[in-house]
């Protein structure tokens, strides 16, 4: 079972300064007190690791997105290109 302790290193992995924090504050607090504490503490770390896995995926959706886009927008570009290319030349025939 994960303590305070390492979930807290896992918080500064993450730059949230405040969630450590209170991982060391936990960490002081009386054996009786700590498992509540504990508990509620590792839910708001799953939560926000969590949240980052989602944020990260969509960060990475949008990126494969805007990509994607582009390849279409240079088709596009290319297929209007080609069927001017073939006007001009049927244009030519007549």
């Amino acid at each position: 079972m994960a303590t305070p302790s390492s979930e807290k290193k896992i918080v500064e992995k993450n730059n949230l300064s405040s969630l450590s924090e209170l991982g060391a504050l936990i960490e002081e607090l009386p054996p009786e007190l700590k498992p509540r504490f504990e508990k509620a503490f590792r839910r708001a770390v799953s939560g926000m690791q969590h949240r980052q896995n989602v944020l990260t995926f969509v960060k990475n959706s949008i990126s494969q997105l805007r990509l994607n886009m582009r390849y279409l927008i240079f088709d596009l570009e290319a297929t209007r290109q080609e069927r001017d290319e073939y006007r001009r030349r049927l244009e030519d025939l007549f």
